[in-house]
């Protein structure tokens, strides 16, 4: 077995022993709350996963760790795999009525953070059940700040390389050890804010298990809740406020907390992409304000706290609903339709295309246009002070056109299986874009994704891997010239 063969799965390894090891917590909240057929499956899943991660562990232990780009790659995307794998067991004989397409679903749809959902009558579920989904969301939330900001600028993905933060040699395969270093100093805020924003929860009146379960999905944008109106259930001590403020917070560059702690808070307000996530939720949080408020839907409050709230939800890709915005209009869904597409900052929680995409193509459209005009001029493309190379702009557009492609062939493919046009474009829009909630009235924010058939679940749950994955890294995996030695 060759070294990055071993390095692989030692790291597979211990990612399978470290959930399974998280599943001791919902089994003994399980078990005290009585729900004994729940907190069994969560001991022996545990026992389970516990021996085989290291078993696997010890079978391949090596003294050279280090990381290819190929085994990278093979981390990156096996890890999603395996560990929505193990999570699903528990939920699969807990008692809960899910079959393995549910199980699975519900688990890929919590690590990724997209809180798409097959589950209801989250009221009256066993609370170590709730616990759980909870802690899948935040796994994946750090999960993918970490590997976003470790991993994929090594890797060039998506023109993640401009937020390149390995100070030695740039052209080095050896990205673990920088990526460990990363790991911990971006996990401590991780956790600091999650903390908070518990603080935050409880202090409007939710109970400790609820302000701890939403501070995790929160922070992590993946909108579990442990309602079945989600946060709507708590609007009334003011939760919904403190939802917007984390949910914005947890949208911006992790990168930018950092250099905060060092003491160069001016880097967070001077990164373009920050300026321009600032810029969008402003704009579409007073137009469908304007809209909301001059339709007569809610009173002027009303109207405006819950336009912000959603909209704020819908470009973060949380997916928490305070309303059932399908009611509001055609110009509302598309507008909510559009704004799936957006998302955060590069090196946060947050999911879809990214701000920064969207600045790059820009840029690179005006650089090409004054091109034409003048073709003997000399146009360096900068972003945020720096030159811009020609293979990132490559990436960048490379990733539109990969996104763009997967999008339309996963709707062609809902839309064979049977589902109507606003189901299966918003399905698809919002698994891909990890949104969770889609439009219409079986999946939109007042419906689950359960009475959609196993085939379009696969599907979604395929897009769900996909674009949390930044797309390119799933779809290299398939090109003969990755596996050539």
């Amino acid at each position: 077995m060759s070294a990055s063969v071993r390095s692989v799965l030692f790291v597979l390894g211990i990612m399978i022993a470290s959930i399974s090891a998280a599943m001791l917590i919902p089994a003994f909240m399980d078990m005290n709350a009585g729900a004994v057929e729940s907190a069994r499956a969560f001991f022996w899943s545990a026992a389970f996963g516990g021996f085989l991660g290291l078993a696997v562990t010890l079978a391949v232990r090596t003294e050279d760790r280090d990381l290819t780009t190929r085994s990278a790659f093979l981390v990156t995307a096996g890890s999603w795999l395996v560990l929505a794998l193990f999570a699903a067991i528990p939920m699969r004989f807990g008692g809960h009525d899910l079959g393995w397409t549910d199980s699975l679903f519900e688990a890929i749809s919590g690590l990724t953070t997209t809180g798409a959902t097959v589950v209801t009558g989250l009221d009256v579920r066993p609370p170590g059940f709730l616990m759980w989904r909870a802690i899948l969301q935040w796994i994946g939330g750090i999960g993918i700040i970490v590997t976003a900001m470790a991993i994929w600028p090594l890797l060039g993905v998506g023109g993640m390389q401009l937020f390149r933060l390995e100070s030695s040699d740039s052209s080095s395969e050896k990205v673990l050890p920088r990526a460990a270093q990363i790991a911990t100093a971006i996990s401590l805020i991780y956790l600091a804010l999650t903390l908070i924003c518990a603080m935050a929860y409880s202090a409007t009146g939710m109970s400790g298990f609820d302000a701890i379960a939403h501070a995790m999905t929160t922070v992590a944008t993946g909108g579990y809740s442990t309602r079945d109106a989600s946060i709507g259930a708590f609007t009334e001590g003011g939760s919904d406020y403190v939802a917007m403020i984390f949910m914005l917070m947890a949208a911006l560059p992790f990168a930018a907390y950092l250099m905060l702690v060092r003491g160069h808070p001016a880097a967070l307000w001077r990164d373009p992409q920050v300026q321009g996530f600032f810029t969008l939720v402003i704009l579409a949080v007073i137009a469908m304000s304007v809209f909301v408020v001059g339709s007569d839907i809610y009173a002027q409050e009303a109207g405006i706290r819950a336009a912000a709230f959603n909209t704020i939800s819908i470009i973060t890709g949380t997916g928490y609903a305070t309303a059932d915005f399908g009611v509001w209009g055609a110009p509302a869904t598309a507008a909510f339709f559009v704004l799936m597409f957006a998302g955060g900052c590069a090196g946060s929680t947050t999911c879809s295309v990214k701000i920064f995409r969207y600045q790059i193509a820009l840029l690179a459209i005006r650089q090409h246009i004054v091109s034409l005009a003048h073709p003997r001029a000399i146009t360096p493309l900068h972003y945020g002070g720096r030159p811009v190379s020609p293979e990132t702009v490559y990436s960048v557009l490379g990733f539109l056109f990969a996104f763009i492609a997967v999008f339309t062939l996963s709707a062609a493919l809902l839309g064979a299986i049977g589902l109507d046009t606003t189901t299966a474009l918003s399905g698809a829009a919002a698994t891909l874009a990890n949104v969770g909630p889609g439009l219409g009235d079986i999946i939109g924010p007042s419906g689950t994704f359960q009475p959609l058939p196993d085939s379009a679940k696969w599907v979604m749950s395929a897009n769900m891997l996909i674009g949390r994955l930044e797309v390119l890294t799933v779809l290299i995996l398939f090109t003969p010239r990755f596996w050539q030695s």
